[in-house]
């Protein structure tokens, strides 16, 4: 459950606590306990293309949730990053943010409940030291697939939350998974802080929560959804917590806000300077959205601002922080500046952000540039469109829909040219004189254009991330093991620059990025397309080790370009053995046992996906 808390008048304090302390207390925490400790996985998922990003610390673990064994063992903790645009449209309230730090730790198949839920209110009461009086807790209410979760409510009650504060909601609040239609799922338990003056009210209802802010979710994986649509027992029972590091300051502080808090700080304070403006909304805006591109620029991956896929959110984001700039006030270039805030805050734990900062100033630059051209130029269609309109009620029908004309202008010129409906409307303005009401009919117009739009382009794109290694499914399978394939293969022909920089797998087809200057020659597809089915033709045994980082490196295992790994990986290799072998990678798993079942492969497509990058996709032969 996301819940919404309202401003309060109670005395603000200066920090408790920063998030680095916050961060640092619940990594030794769990590692006192067990947990090993894994690096902050790229912020673009490799091989589960159900999302665009990693928005949450357990889409990096999903081979190890679904039995893969993981080099570090069955405990394990993180700070991981993450993004997520699903309320975007909610970000500069007081809880809502894009780009985010989450707190995990898992058991994979280790303990369960009992530990789950005592070490987290040990955490919040002891570390923390949270009074018990200011949480509240939720447990799944049972429905006619799953029973009501008493044995999480009594353990709540043994560690020391009243029954009173105790509430069960149904599978909508509490209830985890499955990814696709099929898979791992189970109930969590959520817990929640009051941030509310006197008596705390009941979490029964969403009516009763506006001033409860949830802080942590313990989701336990102990049932698996057939794809008949049955729920059956896990053999391999999971843990999966979360905890948002900057919701959680906020709250430990007494903030009313997450933007108040050291996360936001520095950079909330240089666009205020640089603003002429009282506008706090556009401000948190910007210092989110600049925020959110600066990682996005700065990832391992090396996504840049394109109108697909996480390219077209990257876009979205600078240009909404640069029309938020322009209504506060900041005309001059401010993208670079800001952003060199975050890499200095952030550049400790993610050392990509140095690693990458004139990527990230060149991009940043580059689309700045770029869209002030687009506003410039965007304008003067928009005049021109406007004086054709001699009655400004005048209506159209788009598709079935009746709107203004006015607004069916707004969206092409939107659409076509990325030109923002907030200045179409001002033009309007100025150019036909339009009353308050006229504005807010354009806007509710265009509102409905573009939620039509994005219906018809949220089932393609449905269809487009369906499957990967969530899915797990016998023709994933054999497609990820052939990356593996492919990988070598390109190399091969064109040479040792080559890299994974990214993949894609669904049932159909398997998607492959990687860094090049142009793209492959008929002759050079040949090639690459023999020496995969060649090795597939061999029937070499695919076999792994686990060993230390640094030895898995000089054995000439390939591995992601800028990915962090543990100190114990896995090496994958294809053929009798690791010195012999035609590949060896780091990777997860999961993988056939021998290259005889992933068949042959055809390369039927490429694109070139920015300065340097190709993409290529194969499928199996028929």
């Amino acid at each position: 459950m996301v819940v919404k808390y309202q401003h309060r008048d109670f005395l603000l304090k200066g920090l408790k606590m920063t998030t680095n302390e916050l961060k640092e207390k619940f990594i030794k925490f769990f590692q006192e306990r067990g947990h090993s400790l894994i690096p902050s996985a790229s912020l673009i998922p490799e091989n589960d293309p159900t999302v665009l990003f990693t928005t949450a610390g357990m889409h990096p673990l999903v081979p190890y949730l679904l039995g893969e064994k993981h080099p570090l063992g069955n405990r394990l903790v993180n700070v991981q990053k993450c993004l997520r645009t699903d309320d975007i449209d909610e970000v500069g309230d007081d809880t809502h943010v894009t780009f985010f730090e989450m707190l995990g730790n898992w058991s994979l198949g280790d303990y369960w409940k009992k530990e789950s839920i005592s070490w987290s209110f040990e955490f919040l009461t002891k570390e923390l030291r949270i009074p018990v009086e200011k949480l509240a807790v939720t447990c799944f209410a049972g429905d006619d697939n799953a029973p009501r979760d008493e044995e999480s409510a009594e353990i709540w009650k043994s560690v020391g939350i009243p029954e009173n504060r105790i509430f069960f909601l149904g599978k909508i609040d509490n209830w985890w998974g499955p990814v696709g239609s099929s898979g791992p799922c189970g109930p969590d338990t959520e817990i929640f802080y009051w941030t509310g003056g006197g008596e705390p009210n009941n979490l029964d209802s969403a009516e009763n929560c506006n001033d409860w802010v949830e802080i942590w979710n313990n989701v336990f994986m102990q049932y698996e959804k057939t794809s008949e649509g049955k729920y059956i027992p896990l053999k391999q029972k999971n843990v999966d917590t979360g905890m948002g590091v900057e919701r959680t300051i906020a709250v430990l502080n007494g903030k009313k806000s997450v933007y108040e808090t050291d996360a936001f700080l520095e950079i909330y304070e240089k666009v205020s300077e640089l603003s002429s403006s009282d506008d706090e909304i556009s401000k948190r805006i910007i210092c989110d959205h600049v925020r959110a591109s600066t990682f996005l620029l700065g990832d391992q991956r090396c996504i840049t601002p394109s109108n697909v896929d996480q390219g077209y959110v990257l876009r979205k984001l600078i240009r909404r922080s640069i029309r938020k700039a322009k209504k506060i006030g900041i005309n001059e270039p401010f993208l670079v500046s800001l952003s060199k805030i975050i890499i200095d805050q952030y550049s400790n734990d993610y050392s990509e952000l140095t690693e990458n900062q004139n990527f990230i100033e060149k991009y940043l630059g580059l689309e700045e540039e770029k869209f002030n051209k687009i506003l410039n130029d965007g304008q003067q269609e928009s005049f021109r469109e406007i004086e054709k309109i001699s009655d400004v009620n005048e209506i159209v029908n788009v598709a079935g829909i009746e709107v203004l004309r006015a607004a069916k202008i707004s969206f092409d010129l939107y659409q076509s040219q990325g030109y923002p409906m907030e200045m179409f409307v001002e033009d309007m303005k100025e150019k036909k004189n339009i009353e308050g009401s006229l504005s807010e009919k354009i806007c509710e117009d265009v509102g409905r254009l573009i939620s039509t739009h994005q219906n018809v382009s949220r089932k393609g794109a449905e269809k487009k991330f369906k499957g990967g290694l969530s899915d797990n499914s016998d023709d994933v399978v054999r497609y990820h093991t052939a990356t593996h394939l492919l990988n070598k293969a390109l190399r091969e022909v064109l040479g040792d620059h080559v890299k994974q920089i990214g993949s894609n797998i669904t049932p159909e087809r398997l998607r492959f990025d990687f860094p090049n200057n142009s793209k492959l020659t008929q002759e050079e597809i040949e090639r690459v397309q023999n020496i995969v089915n060649d090795v597939v033709d061999k029937e070499l045994p695919v076999n792994f080790l686990v060993c230390s980082h640094e030895d898995a490196v000089s054995c000439g295992a390939t591995h992601l370009e800028g990915e962090k790994y543990p100190d114990q990986v896995k090496v994958y290799f294809i053929g009798d053995s690791l010195e012999s072998s035609f590949s060896k990678e780091f990777c997860g798993g999961p993988h056939v046992k021998n290259t005889k079942d992933i068949g042959h492969i055809e390369i039927y497509k490429q694109d070139k996906i920015g300065e340097g990058k190709m993409r290529i996709y194969a499928r199996f032969k028929s």
